[in-house]
């Protein structure tokens, strides 16, 4: 894909490079998959990024396809298989806190889509950020502070800041890649044709 092209310095083995090339930083407007990155952000507190990438296939296939209508029904017997599953991370607070996310969510939609909300803290479109180094990227943002505030108010777990811009790099609401990447003037040029 960008064989020979100065990625992000970040994305350097499979699966991020694959991640970096085909995902991060691509505008995600369906309530599912930002179900999903809110619960995968979440899951990755305290470990690698390339841990929860690897186990990917496997959360979705445990979480139901993150159905938040069937999460939000999972009692003790789910639990308890959630945390016999080698395949995601074996955390009860993390299992715990998804089923109280999808639960939150359920509430949320009864205001608005989940697209809508996270999307509002940037006004509806992408924030584009000019970074030259990785030293630059924030692990945090003003907007990154008010969505997590708002998260917990609602009731939902695993939102702090940190995670909160992480999900926005993920789903695109921020661009971050930098400037040198070939995919920040791809994600930058899709933005401006819209």
């Amino acid at each position: 894909m960008l064989e020979e092209m100065p990625r992000c310095p970040w994305a350097t083995t499979e699966p991020a490079i694959a991640y970096h090339d085909e995902e991060w930083g691509v505008p995600v407007h369906d309530d599912r998959r930002l179900f999903e990155f809110l619960v995968l952000e979440g899951a990755q507190a305290g470990l690698s990024w390339i841990t929860i990438l690897k186990k990917r296939a496997n959360y979705r296939k445990a979480f139901d396809g993150f159905r938040a209508d069937k999460i939000a029904r999972y009692g003790a017997r789910d639990v308890k298989r959630l945390l016999a599953d080698s395949g995601i991370v074996r955390n009860r607070l993390k299992i715990a806190a998804t089923v109280e996310n999808a639960k939150a969510l359920l509430r949320l939609q009864h205001e608005t889509t989940l697209d809508a909300y996270l999307w509002s803290f940037v006004g509806g479109r992408p924030k584009q950020n000019r970074w030259r180094t990785l030293s630059q990227v924030p692990a945090r943002t003003a907007e990154s502070d008010a969505m997590s505030r708002d998260l917990l108010r609602r009731g939902f777990k695993f939102v702090g800041s940190t995670i909160c811009y992480a999900l926005m790099q993920a789903t695109g609401i921020v661009n971050d890649h930098l400037m040198t990447c070939p995919r920040y003037k791809e994600l930058d040029s899709e933005v401006r044709r819209k």
